[in-house]
């Protein structure tokens, strides 16, 4: 159970750093994404981290006659009901390795078109981003309400990701095409759209997001009572964009807050319970019902709890944690 303690003071909204957008809400600085085709010319670098569990590899490298580094995110994809019947045919060619008794290994080699791989490119790539992917070592934080204020908000005013693909959503300047489902409110309204990590296709490892539309909520920390019907509306018109699109009832689904969030603008996450989707665990994820439940009891909850979150070595967060003695290194 999560140690709640008394504290008068309020959360300060951090100012929100946005870099320079073009008339297409595209950042100034020259991206391959307008003209890539394939992946001539690329040069790996190094490979930042990879997970035999996920069927993921995140690279690190660049483009040629362009010096800004680039992420490239390889995704096996988790078969389906449609692909089996593509696959399971006299076009697949099978490859033998052995066999051993009843026991037979095989390489499939599908056709092309059923046989490819998820794709996440990220460029220009900022330290920030490298930093996020790379496999480096973790330790648990458990912030208190003081620690939240001291250290993690003074760092939350200078060290963030940029969220101007963010208003790019809401403001319709890109993604538009992508969009599930969207409640226009101002105050309680939100963007349900795929989330680059799903390729919007699969149910097995469907992934969606729902960004709200009210800037100036960062996190947990920020929730009180009076975003109540903000997140009850995440969770009822959410999900039922979902059943509707998908046929994906509320009770197949897990929906949950980050924290620490990947971006400080709030959103929600909306996965196929089965998926084993990144960041899911309890020091991580804090379902959507827990959330609001928590507020109804205390309207000040989040303002009150410790909260547990994981911190990689490298983060200029842990250093500042470190600084004060909260965490170190083995």
């Amino acid at each position: 159970m999560a140690e709640i303690v008394e504290s008068t003071s309020v959360m300060k909204e951090p100012p929100v750093k946005r870099a320079k957008v073009e008339k297409n809400g595209s950042n100034c600085e020259e991206s391959i994404h307008a003209i890539i085709k394939n992946f001539a010319g690329f040069e790996t670098t190094r490979i930042l981290s990879e997970s035999s569990q996920r069927k993921t590899i995140c690279i690190e490298g660049s483009f040629e006659g362009n010096t800004s580094p680039a992420i490239v995110i390889l995704e096996k994809k988790p078969f389906s009901d449609q692909n089996l019947k593509n696959i399971l045919n006299n076009e697949s060619i099978l490859s033998k390795d052995f066999i051993n008794d009843i026991y037979g290994n095989y390489e499939c080699f599908p056709k092309l078109e059923y046989n490819g791989i998820k794709t996440t490119i990220i460029h220009p790539a900022t330290e920030k981003h490298i930093k996020k992917f790379e496999s480096q070592p973790i330790h648990l934080v458990e912030e208190t309400p003081e620690l939240y204020e001291s250290i993690t908000y003074p760092h939350l005013q200078t060290e963030q990701f940029d969220l101007t693909w963010v208003h790019n959503i809401l403001e319709h300047k890109s993604e538009v095409d992508r969009i599930v489902f969207e409640d226009s409110d101002p105050t309680n309204g939100f963007i349900l759209l795929p989330d680059l990590k799903w390729d919007g296709k699969q149910i097995e490892n469907l992934y969606l997001v729902g960004i709200v539309n009210k800037k100036g909520i960062k996190s947990l920390r920020d929730l009180t009572g009076e975003h109540l019907d903000l997140l009850k509306n995440l969770m009822g018109k959410g999900c039922n964009a979902i059943e509707e699109k998908y046929k994906l009832p509320r009770s197949k689904l897990r929906v949950y807050l980050h924290y620490q969030p990947s971006f400080y603008h709030l959103h929600v996450h909306f996965t196929n319970l089965k998926y084993d989707a990144p960041g899911i665990y309890t020091e991580k994820s804090h379902l959507l019902t827990a959330v609001i439940n928590n507020i109804e009891l205390m309207p000040e909850y989040f303002q009150r709890v410790t909260l547990p979150f994981v911190l990689k070595e490298t983060d200029k967060l842990f250093l500042k944690y470190e600084e004060k003695g909260v965490v170190k290194k083995c």
